[in-house]
This record gives C-alpha cells, structure tokens and sequence, in this order.
C-alpha cells in the first residue's frame, strides 16, 4: 500500500504540472533516473528534464560524455556548491517558452528518490530559502507555488519516487550490507549498472579488463580479496557483502575516488531505527528522549553506525568518537548527504543522532 499510495502522488504530481524535472544525483545517474516516471511523464506528453545534481563530485568530462549521449536534455549542477543554476533556469525557460502560448504560467515540478537534493535546488533557484527543509512530520506534505519568474512558477510538492525493490535500497545504502541474508542479486545488480554507466571502474579498483558476465567479475573480485573457503572455492556472498559494503562506505565509487583508511565500524542500532520508523520521529530530540538510555549503553570507544531512509529524510545514528563532530563528518561521508539538525550525547565516548537530507 504504501509503495501505491507514493506512486499515486507522482502522478498526481506529474498531472498538476506543465514541465517536469527529474533531480538525479550525479553519482549514480543509472541508479537515480526513475525509467517509470519518465515513462509516465512521456506518456503524458509534457516536457522533461534531468538535472544532475552533486556534479561537483564527478569529472567534467566524464558529465560532459553523459550529457552528449542522452536522449533527454540533462543539466548539471551542484545546488549546495551554487554552480550551473543559471545554466538551468535557462533551460527551464527554454522548455516553457512554447508552453506559455497556451497558458499564462507554466508550472515546474521537481520529482526524484528521497535526498537527491530538490529541495535545496528550489532554494537556489529562487535565491533565498523558499522551500523548508526542518525534519517535522507531514512538514513538506502540503502543495505551495513558489515564484520563480513573472510567469513560472515552482510546484513545491512531495513528489518523492519510492525505491521500489529491496536491491535497489541495499545499492542506495538503505540497508547494511552486513546484514543481508541474500547479498548476491543486488551485487550481480549493482555490477551490471557499473558496467553500464562506467565499466572502467572496475578495472581502476580491481584491475578487472576481461570478463563473460556480473558472476565471473563477482568471483574474480573474490579472488583478489582472498575471500576463499575451505576446498579453494571463492566465498561469493561474503565476497558480495565486502564489495556491497565497500559501495555503501563510499570505498569503492564510480571514479576511483578512496576515501581515508582507518574508518572502521560496525553496523548496528536496527532495533531503534525500527523504533524510529515505527514512530515517525524525525527530530534528534524527541529520539534522544525516548531512545537516549538504549543508545548510551553502547557507548565506548568502537564506532558503530546505523542509517535509514525514513519518509523523504535520513535518519542516522553514530556513536564511539571524542568528539561529536566526528560522528557527524562519517555518517555524512558515508551517506552524501547534509546534515539538517544534529543532536550530542555522551561524556568520554560520544554519539550523534542527525537528520539528513
């Protein structure tokens, strides 16, 4: 019900505008573009448009390529860095011009996955903070217009596509990899949208050129982690859950970025977050108030982590550092995204509770 109940408000987000925005993240364009939606969107016969947001964390010449070979124009931005935001409100002009010989304003919607950024590219576009991004309950569930010129207007509206399929919520970090029971689909998954939007990935992490299919490069990488069990056969689960893991923590990325060493921890706190979820609470207070006492009882010098995806927000919980600001800076890391409101606890040993966008 509630995956229907979400896509029912994409289409009803997609009826009430004129011109429709797919926000992407940069990173994992193959992952973030919606097929569905921009199916629904063609169908309908309205203008649309990708925006890749995050631009900043890719090569130019790689988002260059991309945008060369799409069949839909793309633009790319980075909304918190304020760079190609003028480059897309001309775009948006551009798309809407035939549209206002027919009508006197054209409305623009921003639909995309939970934390692809759209609110905070209405705040850009509109230069100042139209759009409020505080974690409260049902907060961004009410439809406004917002002004962006004369005779566009910006449809504010909860125009979240849900995550389908439980693979595609362990590959967007939703779900520690550490955990799951069966990890080989969404890695043979994962593998295949690699080789689709940048093989040489692979070759740059694991000097892999020459493959038949996801499994062989599945086992190979096994191979190279030592990741064998007993009679010489490659583990491939425990290889699927290291190679989940290492997307997930951002180890491994499209571009060969590492990130630093040293920045052990393990998964943990699903008890909460189940709570967390359950009760909708989206304000680091009131889960401190109700789950500070379970959370301070792990607290020493190991770091553990816990993340999950709650109504449009990250909820995240991060504990074992001197200071708090550590906790924050990982879990930030670990996930891409910005942190909205943060609360310490703790003496010795610390712990955060954030929520993200």
């Amino acid at each position: 019900m509630k995956q229907r109940k979400a896509w029912r408000i994409v289409r009803e987000v997609v009826d009430e505008a004129d011109l429709i925005v797919e926000v992407v993240d940069a990173r994992d364009p193959i992952g973030t573009r919606n097929r569905k939606l921009e199916r629904l969107v063609q169908e309908e016969g309205k203008p649309l448009l990708i925006v890749m947001n995050k631009a900043d964390l890719v090569p130019k010449e790689w988002a260059e390529e991309y945008k060369r070979k799409s069949d839909l124009p793309v633009v790319f931005i980075s909304a918190r860095e304020r760079k190609g935001t003028g480059i897309l409100r001309r775009e948006i002009r551009k798309l809407a011009k035939p549209l206002l010989d027919e009508r006197e304003k054209v409305k623009v919607a921003l639909i995309g996955y939970p934390n692809v950024g759209k609110s905070t590219i209405i705040n850009t576009l509109k230069g100042k903070k139209a759009v409020g991004t505080a974690p409260i309950p049902g907060y961004t569930k009410g439809k406004q217009l917002i002004r962006l010129s004369k005779k566009i207007w910006l449809l504010d509206s909860p125009g979240v596509v849900p995550i389908d399929d439980f693979d595609e919520l362990v590959i967007k970090g939703g779900f520690p990899a550490d955990k799951i029971d069966e990890p080989v689909k969404p890695a043979l998954k994962l593998i295949s949208r690699i080789l689709e939007t940048r093989k040489e990935a692979l070759t740059e992490k694991f000097g892999i050129d020459k493959f038949e299919s996801e499994e062989e490069i599945l086992r190979m990488i096994g191979e190279r982690r030592g990741l064998i069990k007993a009679g010489g056969e490659v583990d491939i689960e425990e290889t699927a859950r290291w190679f989940l893991r290492e997307w997930q923590t951002g180890r491994f990325t499209l571009f060969g970025k590492e990130e630093k060493g040293g920045e052990d921890f393990t998964w943990d706190f699903e008890d909460v977050l189940d709570g967390i979820e359950r009760d909708l609470l989206l304000d680091p207070r009131r889960i401190l108030w109700k789950y500070g006492d379970e959370l301070r009882e792990k607290l020493d010098n190991r770091k553990r982590v816990g993340i999950r995806e709650i109504e449009g927000f990250t909820v995240g919980i991060a504990t074992g550092f001197k200071k708090c600001n550590g906790g924050i800076k990982l879990l930030e890391r670990l996930t891409g995204k910005h942190v909205l409101a943060s609360e310490c606890f703790g003496k010795k040993w610390k712990g955060v509770v954030v929520i993200m966008e």
